[in-house]
């Protein structure tokens, strides 16, 4: 059993506590940290967990910590992974794994040079809707695969969200809040992207929050909220993908990947589970597919549990570090492309992750 380390106890911590808690036998929660103690007291006292630390580096230092969970915000990402690292403990970090392509590299190189396991989010790619997909295109149910597009179209988050004005700054934007989810599962289904071009803009410079508690705050935003892109797979398909909060709504698939022999429409990637839906005959229309594999609630810290079983056997974990870099050089690179107006090679490149197999016992892994 693997012992963690919470660091951060903010809003997506929750499903963490509960699901490392109730779903996942081989990880146990050891402790927990947050830079408002209140959050992190509340978590103990709701999980019965052991510890609550001073700082990160009070957590760092017990040597009862197996693996780190960085649940920071994206701009936070490199601070503690990098601290983390350098103490000697394996990290598991939310999306995405850094703030920047730089960051990234710093936080993989590191993890390289101490030999320590990097892995995280999203881990929604590992869920029941996303491995059918994978079972589909496996199995030749549409052949060879030409090509695949994607969007992810809203229209920002602060008409809702209690503090959304990180998703406009450094590490924010669609592309990095949301595009890891899309991309994540597209490398997943496809394999490695080689080369990419895009373009991009900040649709208005200024946002204002509507909801509570900071209604009426003006938001300078520094990021492009309007992303497209265009990538070459190494397999040879061509993908499309948009990303944006600028948009009211739009009617657009998720994913869709195109075949010789027919149309797979894949389940938003945001989650663990369905609908799937495949064409094989335009007359016929779609036909949603039944879900073949578990994990179709809300999983989140299945690949943590993913990962700490692949350093238990010693088989490469699914959400590992390699994944997680390719997919910030991918995201990086549309903007790279939009101001330069090239195309960019990608200089990583990573294995597709092994297919989940489905377990004998729900939280146990392989």
């Amino acid at each position: 059993m693997k012992k963690i380390g919470f660091v951060g106890c903010g809003d997506i911590s929750g499903i963490y506590l509960e699901n490392i808690t109730n779903m996942f036998g081989e990880l146990k929660i050891i402790g927990v940290c947050d830079l408002i103690r209140q959050r992190a007291e509340n978590a103990a006292e709701k999980y019965k967990i052991d510890k609550v630390y001073g700082d990160m580096h009070e957590l760092f230092a017990d040597p009862e910590v197996d693996i780190v969970l960085n649940i920071t915000r994206p701009y936070e990402h490199l601070d503690v992974s990098i601290a983390a690292l350098e103490a000697g403990k394996p990290v598991y970090s939310e999306k995405p794994l850094g703030a920047s392509l730089k960051e990234a590299r710093k936080i993989r190189d590191l993890s390289r040079n101490k030999k320590l396991h990097i892995g995280g989010a999203p881990d929604t790619f590992l869920g029941a809707g996303i491995q059918t997909c994978r079972k589909l295109i496996d199995d030749g149910f549409i052949g060879e695969i030409f090509g695949a597009s994607a969007y992810m179209v809203c229209r920002g988050h602060e008409s809702w969200h209690h503090d959304p004005e990180f998703y406009y700054k450094y590490g924010g934007g669609p592309m990095m809040d949301m595009g890891p989810y899309y991309l994540t599962a597209l490398i997943n289904l496809l394999g490695p992207i080689k080369t990419v071009t895009g373009m991009s803009k900040v649709s208005m410079a200024e946002r204002t929050i509507t909801s509570q508690p900071f209604h009426g705050k003006k938001i300078k935003v520094d990021v492009s909220t309007y992303v497209t892109g265009t990538m070459g797979f190494t397999s040879g398909a061509i993908g499309t993908i948009f990303t944006t909060f600028d948009v009211h709504t739009a009617q657009v698939p998720r994913i869709e990947i195109y075949g010789s022999e027919g149309t797979l429409c894949v389940p938003d990637p945001n989650y663990f589970d369905g609908p799937v839906r495949l064409c094989r005959n335009v007359a016929d229309g779609f036909k949603e597919i039944p879900i073949m594999f578990d994990y179709n609630t809300n999983s989140r810290a299945l690949g943590l549990a993913d990962m700490a079983k692949a350093m238990e056997t010693g088989r490469p974990a699914r959400a590992n570090g390699d994944l997680l870099y390719h997919v910030v050089e991918v995201m990086t690179s549309f903007e790279r492309a939009s101001v330069e107006r090239k195309f960019i090679d990608i200089e990583s490149t990573v294995e597709r992750p092994a297919p989940m197999v489905i377990p004998v016992i729900k939280g146990i892994l392989d």
